[in-house]
């Protein structure tokens, strides 16, 4: 007696429509463990980012002054209020904030360019092999590594009017000044809060530089070299150049540290900053914790969140075109 096994039928897909493959196990688990992974992360930026952001935009559509603190809650609603006084240059809180912005563009300008420069030359200089340079490169990167507040708290001693090491090398050793300065009160305030930023800022910019320089071919400079080009006409023609990348980010990220920068101004002058060294980062704080004005505060930041972002943009918009017309 013979048996015959039975055998099911192949279902094939009709005509015109793709057979579909068969589901691997274990598929949906692997492409969802990346985001399970990125999951904490994006917790926590929202915890520490943007929740702070979307409180400071509602705080800024309240009158939340003093009054209101134990409840901020229940201030009333002032709408667009706020941002009406902020922007009102011809009274004295726009006018106030206005020389405010200027200041830190005039600063944030100076600071910057100074960085890159200073930067960009050492980066240059410590390209070629010599004794000590492992060394340099440590010292060049100690303002970097030291902390803010340990950092501009010395240069706070050594701003001193009386004591202070910067008036006893310009007055009393190199005679420039008539008279000791004071750097850490009127116009001089300016160059004092400029020389710390720009101390405690370049060694990122020739930290970036430095990596930046160690992708270009040392062939292109060999064969320069034998062309008869000059140290100038080499880094003209190779160096900045093959550096456009890297610079257009660190230009940007300086930007972004030195306009938003808080600590430095802080520490060095305290609550109140002279006139000429007013930066948004602490008349916004002047006018949300010394004049306990919450609402216009959170509107100042807010319109300045507006610049950034624009600025930022912009940046973008132009830098990639460059990329573009570069490539084509």
């Amino acid at each position: 007696m013979t048996t015959t096994a039975f055998k099911e039928p192949v279902r094939q897909a009709p005509p015109g429509v793709a057979a579909r493959a068969p589901r691997r196990p274990g598929r949906l688990r692997r492409l969802s463990l990346p985001y399970l992974l990125l999951l904490p992360a994006l917790l926590l930026e929202l915890l520490v980012h943007l929740v702070p952001m979307v409180i400071g935009v509602v705080m800024s559509f309240k009158e939340l002054t003093q009054f209101y603190i134990r409840d901020w809650g229940t201030a009333p609603w002032s709408g667009l209020g706020n941002y009406q006084v902020s922007v009102d240059f011809d009274a004295p809180v726009g006018e106030a904030l206005l020389h405010s912005f200027l200041v830190t563009v005039g600063f944030t300008l100076l600071s910057v360019g100074l960085c890159w420069l200073i930067g960009t030359a050492a980066a240059v200089f410590m390209q070629d092999t010599f004794r000590g340079r492992g060394l340099l490169r440590a010292l060049f990167l100690v303002p970097y590594a030291l902390p803010v507040y340990t950092a501009v708290i010395t240069w706070v001693f050594m701003f001193q009017h009386d004591n202070g090491l910067v008036n006893h090398v310009l007055h009393d050793q190199l005679h420039l000044t008539d008279k000791p300065s004071f750097w850490l009160i009127g116009d001089n305030s300016f160059y004092a809060l400029l020389t710390v930023s720009v101390w405690k800022g370049w060694p990122f910019a020739f930290l970036i530089v430095t990596a930046g320089l160690q992708n270009i071919p040392r062939e292109l400079y060999e064969a320069a070299a034998l062309d008869g080009a000059g140290t100038w006409q080499r880094i003209r023609r190779i160096t900045l150049p093959s550096l456009r990348p890297v610079n257009q980010v660190l230009v940007l990220v300086l930007f972004l540290w030195t306009f938003n920068d808080f600590n430095t101004p802080y520490v060095l002058f305290g609550k109140s900053a002279p006139e000429a060294a007013d930066l948004v980062s602490v008349h916004i704080y002047q006018s949300s914790f010394v004049t306990w004005n919450f609402g216009t505060g959170s509107a100042m930041s807010v319109l300045l969140l507006l610049f950034l972002l624009v600025v930022t943009g912009g940046y973008l918009l132009l830098t990639s075109r460059g990329r573009r017309a570069a490539d084509v």
